[in-house]
């Protein structure tokens, strides 16, 4: 398969080099990083950069980082030269999200409805983490960012405000809390 003609999925960004033989440190960019140990092959890629396939040859998981050795990367030097790079599948190879779980790139794109309105409210532009986040924090909280005639809108995805969530159809049906619009309101 030719890089440049399948969409990706971004599994982990390479940090740094790891120790002396030619590892690389990667963060962890997916909710299944076991799935990363198993990996035999992957696209490194980077922007303005023709993505490359690369056969893996160990990966494991240590103090919340991935710890890759590639085929071909030896030294320190050859580690280096991956820095930044991106851990890449064809999209069609990502795992299932499971039941009432989302990936961001299927909630994108997708239109915000009122319970019993006429128009959509708007579109989700990105989903991010609603403010900073600890590890005592969990689990994370996430809100839609929508765009709206009014301007954008924060909706935090939770089931009692995103009621329906309908990914094939593109639609997400919302019961908006009492002062969310105010909250939002610049």
């Amino acid at each position: 398969m030719r890089a440049e003609l399948f969409a990706s999925l971004t599994l982990a960004r390479i940090l740094r080099p790891w120790g002396r033989q030619g590892e690389v440190a990667a963060e962890i960019l997916t909710d299944f990083p076991r799935r990363l140990t198993e990996m035999r092959e992957a696209w490194l890629a980077a922007e303005g950069r023709a993505p490359r396939l690369a056969k893996i040859s160990s990966c494991r998981i240590h103090l919340g980082q991935a710890i890759f050795h590639f085929e071909g990367v030896q030294t320190i030097s050859d580690a280096e030269a991956l820095r930044g790079l991106e851990v890449q599948v064809p999209l069609e190879d990502r795992l299932p999200a499971g039941l009432g779980r989302y990936y961001i790139t299927e909630l994108i794109g997708c239109e915000i409805w009122e319970e019993g309105a006429a128009a959509s409210l708007g579109v989700v532009q990105d989903v991010q983490r609603a403010g900073e986040q600890t590890r005592a924090a969990l689990p994370e909280s996430w809100v839609l960012v929508t765009a709206t005639p009014a301007g954008e809108l924060l909706i935090p995805l939770a089931a009692e405000i995103c009621t329906h969530i309908d990914t094939a159809a593109r639609r997400i049906e919302v019961r908006l809390p009492e002062g969310l619009r105010d909250l939002n309101a610049t």
